[in-house]
């Protein structure tokens, strides 16, 4: 068995940078911490080949700069989700690219000292120097709380900070102790290890000597009911099931549960540091955010107070983006027309520059007037305490199919547009959980969705059953997906995510007042978060669709089409060829715009796309698309509302109609089949029209979400979120035709 050596002593002239690992429980001030010591000197990425956020800062020391490395927040070593996993495997030295810690700096709760402890002691065993913080200094003194911090240092024997990291009071103090500490390698005092403890420990060190395993590491797998330890390096079977829990008997000879022996016996270790630390005041009233709390998680008014609170959000996320949006929308379409005339004699590069890039760069550019406002309300009733409140009143609603509270905000988030409610998700901590809530929240009918609603509705709802029931089928859409996704969440936790399940654990935080900077970096770090790591990928799709649209481009397409309009026409106008192809030649007369409307239209029907769609046009027959309806669809999937401009080329209208087009209605409704069992008939009967709002209700046609989900966790989860959702809006589009014609016979 080998034991923990201490760190050698690193000369001041080694050439890698200092790395100093922040850690801390949830709810501690850590972010803010790690925001005041790095400014904007940052950089967010994922841990190598795993899906959890590694952010790092260039921290300024006067004998050099430092790596800080902000670590997810955790109660303790003893790891179950990932982002405990990842604390416990860089502070050991075993996580892939990154190299252990020269120095920890240990953000604790001064209102909570002894708790937060827990974590500072079993890292203190890691024989690591250390710095000790404790933050929200400001609260524990309003509390009555007195601590003594200089016998702590000498009972702890690091260095001790006091802080304020909202108001970022003791910053200067602790870059000081940080050098201090990274100088002098000072260590926290370890706990002494009873006679039981320190044998079963080396009993599992025999079983395992094969495996090269610290003293520490040996502890967590003696202590932990699920060791990661034991993940990392593997183990037989019977280890775990028979050899294991007869070590444990030792422990509980002892008088002790093997589970909660380490608890006690640090607590205990603890206590002896902390003799002649803290005085604690007895306060004779109820602490405000008890108080406030008796309305805020009541049953009723709490629930009552949490609706509104979610409809302010959900109403101002749509309402305050979207002027800005119809800006960048504006902004857009003015630069296109612009770009006409750069490549004049190129139509290629034209359409390429217009259609590609431009239609690409606005394509997650106006996503973010979404996102910047969402997460301004995430921020701030994060800032001031109440969304762990909102958890708390959610978490019996969803309990029952495997998500918790903390799904919600991003499910409603969802609703506006499913980006920034999967980027939302990161603040539910169970991994599991998460991706759960990643997958199902893409059902949320999002704004995207709405033209096609109000086309397919206005055109054929609307006219015959009138305003009422046109509504009720717009609000039966919005609804479809929250309904879907509550089984579908259920069925992923139990078949595919395999969730184990657990009690929901929530610490209530105080209320506090909301600092504007702490909200205001927040939504900068989404925004710039969400142009880097997703603007790319949804850029690259854009120009994937652009090229299957417009190739192949043959000459031949345009000359037949040009010829066949101009026997038409004369056939209808019964004007002479010259006076058409002169009448062509204005580009600004009627005939012009109808000849490119078709022109497009045949090219259309002639690209990749376009053949695509009518190759695939009998797997979507059984939900009655006919192949125009399938190109459409399979236009679409980059973003939903495609479709609308797709069609409007496909009826020969051109591409720049909208969902109020009284044209491509009225075209609609008298589109027939040209062949067929149908022909004749028209194509758009009412079940068709349920079909493809059902379709496009359950499907994932959104290139920008699939490049969230992407980059939130990895590229198959976003494939699987692309295949289920899309099988479940055939399936739903198949049941609601047929039925629906069944019906009316």
């Amino acid at each position: 068995m080998s034991t923990v050596e201490p760190a050698p002593e690193k000369p001041a002239s080694e050439a890698r940078r200092l790395t100093v690992a922040l850690v801390g429980n949830p709810n501690t001030g850590k972010t803010s911490m790690f925001n005041n010591l790095t400014g904007m000197r940052q950089r967010v990425g994922n841990y190598p080949g795993i899906t959890v956020e590694k952010k790092t800062g260039l921290l300024k020391l006067s004998g050099g700069d430092a790596d800080l490395v902000d670590l997810p927040g955790t109660y303790s070593m003893s790891a179950n989700s990932l982002d405990e996993r990842i604390v416990v495997d860089v502070l050991s030295g075993h996580q892939s690219g990154m190299p252990k810690p020269d120095l920890v700096v240990c953000v604790l709760d001064s209102t909570n000292l002894k708790r937060n402890l827990f974590l500072a002691s079993q890292i203190a065993e890691l024989d690591i120097p250390m710095v000790l913080v404790l933050n929200l200094w400001d609260e524990a003194v309003k509390q009555g709380t007195t601590i003594d911090c200089k016998k702590m240092v000498v009972h702890f024997g690091v260095p001790v900070v006091t802080t304020v990291a909202r108001q970022g009071e003791g910053t200067d103090d602790l870059i000081q102790a940080i050098e201090e500490a990274a100088k002098d390698r000072s260590r926290m005092k370890r706990i002494q290890w009873p006679e039981h403890i320190v044998e079963s420990t080396q009993e599992v060190g025999d079983f395992l000597a094969d495996k090269d395993l610290t003293e520490v590491e040996l502890r967590r797998v003696l202590f932990d009911m699920d060791s990661a330890v034991l993940d990392r390096v593997g183990h037989p079977d019977e280890f775990h099931d028979e050899i294991l829990p007869k070590i444990r008997k030792r422990i509980w000879n002892a008088g002790m549960n093997p589970l909660a022996a380490e608890a006690l016996l640090q607590y205990e270790h603890l206590d002896k540091l902390l003799e002649g630390v803290i005085q604690t005041e007895e306060s004779k009233t109820t602490p405000v955010s008890e108080s406030i709390d008796k309305i805020m998680i009541h049953r009723g008014w709490g629930l009552a107070i949490f609706v509104g609170m979610m409809y302010l959000v959900f109403q101002s996320v749509y309402a305050w983006a979207s002027p800005f949006m119809d800006n960048i929308d504006t902004g857009k379409s003015w630069v296109q027309e612009q770009s006409a005339g750069w490549f004049t004699n190129l139509p290629m590069l034209q359409s390429l520059m217009s259609d590609g890039v431009i239609e690409g760069v606005g394509a997650f550019v106006i996503f973010l007037p979404q996102i910047i406002v969402l997460f301004f309300f995430i921020a701030l009733l994060e800032d001031t305490g109440y969304m762990s409140r909102a958890a708390f009143l959610m978490d019996k609603f969803f309990h029952w199919c495997g998500l918790n509270g903390k799904s919600f905000v991003p499910m409603l988030s969802s609703y506006a547009c499913a980006v920034p409610g999967v980027m939302a998700t990161r603040t539910i901590e169970d991994p599991k959980t998460r991706l759960t809530t990643i997958l199902v929240a893409p059902l949320m009918s999002c704004s995207a969705r709405l033209p096609v609603y109000v086309l397919l509705i206005g055109a054929f709802v609307e006219p015959v059953y009138g305003p009422w029931w046109a509504g009720l089928v717009l609000f039966a859409m919005h609804i479809l997906g929250l309904l879907i996704a509550i089984p579908a969440a259920f069925l992923f936790n139990r078949f595919v995510v395999r969730a184990k399940p657990h009690p929901f654990l929530l610490e209530l935080p105080p209320y506090r007042v909301p600092r504007m900077r702490n909200v205001l970096w927040r939504m900068y770090e989404s925004a710039k978060e969400f142009v880097i790591r997703a603007g790319t990928v949804i850029f690259a799709f854009t120009i994937l669709i652009w090229a299957l649209l417009y190739f192949p481009r043959s000459e031949s397409i345009s000359t037949q089409t040009t010829d066949t309009f101009i026997q038409e026409t004369i056939a209808e106008t019964q004007q002479t060829e010259a006076q058409i192809r002169s009448a062509i030649q204005e580009e600004d007369s009627e005939l012009a715009e109808q000849l490119a409307a078709r022109i497009d239209s045949a090219y259309l029907d002639q690209s990749y796309m376009g053949r695509l769609g009518q190759t695939l046009q009998p797997v979507f027959s059984a939900a009655g698309f006919d192949w125009k309806i399938t190109v459409g669809v399979l236009a679409s999937f980059p973003a939903r509302e495609v479709i609308i401009s797709t069609l409007g080329v496909i009826y020969k209208l051109g591409g720049d109609v909208d969902e109020e087009s009284s044209d491509l209605r009225s075209t609609m409704r008298q589109s027939k089949w040209q062949s067929g069992k149908l022909e004749g008939q028209p194509v758009f009967s009412l079940p068709v029209v349920f079909a493809i709002m059902v379709f496009f209700a359950l499907c994932s046609q959104c290139a920008s979400t699939l490049a969230v989900i992407s980059k939130e966790t990895n590229w198959k989860w976003a494939v699987f979120s692309f295949t289920y959702m899309t099988a479940l809006a055939w399936v739903g589009a198949v049941l609601v035709y047929q039925v629906g014609m069944a019906i009316i016979g």
